[in-house]
C-alpha cells in the first residue's frame, strides 16, 4: 500500500453520481482486467472487445500497459517495486473510469497476485472482472511479435516475466481465455457473454 503523504485533504463528492451516469449510458460500468504473459493476446483482445462494445453503444476504453508507460508511468522501470507501483497507479485510474460510468479494459502483464488483489480491493464488489489470458510460454515465445523473448533469453532484458521474473496466475479469475486454442473473436464473445450474464451490458 502506498504511503499517504498529502495532508489536510478532503474527498469532494460531485453532484452527479455513478448511478446517474450509468442510467444515461444504458449500461453498468466495471473494470475488465486482462492479465497474462507477454504475447498471450491481452492487448489484441482488449482492443477488439473495446470495438465490439462501442458498436453496441457501450462506453469503454482500453488502458494498455505500453501506452501507460509512455506517459503516466514513464518514470517506472520493471523492478518488483516499480511493477507494484505501476499496477497501483493504473488500478486507481481504472477505478476513476469505473466511477465515471465507463467500462475500463486494462491490458497489463500484472505478474503479482497481490498487486491484482489490491486493485480488486479498491473496487466495489462485482466491479473487478479478472480475465486470465492463458497461453503456454512456448506459444508466447513463438509469437514474440516484439522480439522481447529473444532479447530476454540473450540477457538483454533483465526482469522479464516468464524468463527471468515470475508470473503468478490468478487463483480464481472470473474468466479464463485459452488463447492457444481459441481465436480473438471467440475470446471477445466469451467476455461479452460474461458481461451480459452479470448485467453489466445489455443482452443483444
Amino acid at each position: 500500500m502506498a504511503e499517504q503523504k498529502a495532508t489536510n485533504i478532503v474527498w469532494h463528492q460531485g453532484a452527479v453520481t455513478r448511478a446517474d451516469r450509468e442510467r444515461l449510458s444504458g449500461h453498468r460500468s466495471a473494470t475488465v482486467w486482462f492479465t497474462g504473459l507477454s504475447g498471450s493476446g491481452k492487448s489484441t483482445i482488449a482492443v477488439a472487445l473495446e470495438k465490439a462494445l462501442w458498436e453496441r453503444g457501450v462506453h469503454a476504453f482500453v488502458l494498455d500497459g505500453d501506452n501507460v508507460r509512455h506517459g503516466l508511468n514513464k518514470n517506472l522501470g520493471f523492478s518488483p517495486a516499480d511493477r507494484t507501483e505501476n499496477i497501483r497507479r493504473i488500478g486507481e485510474v481504472a477505478k476513476l473510469f469505473t466511477d465515471a460510468g465507463i467500462i475500463a479494459l486494462t491490458a497489463f502483464i500484472s505478474p503479482y497476485r497481490a498487486d491484482r488483489d489490491q486493485v480488486r480491493a479498491l473496487m466495489q464488489p462485482g466491479d473487478f472482472v479478472e480475465v486470465m489470458v492463458a497461453c503456454p510460454l512456448e506459444v508466447c515465445e513463438q509469437r514474440d511479435v516484439k522480439g522481447l523473448y529473444q532479447k530476454a533469453r540473450a540477457g538483454q532484458i533483465p526482469e522479464f516475466t516468464g524468463i527471468s521474473a515470475p508470473y503468478e496466475p490468478p487463483l480464481r479469475p472470473e474468466i479464463t481465455l485459452r488463447t492457444d486454442a481459441q481465436d480473438v473473436e471467440e475470446s471477445v464473445r466469451q467476455v461479452l457473454s460474461y458481461l451480459e450474464q452479470r448485467g453489466i451490458v445489455p443482452r443483444r
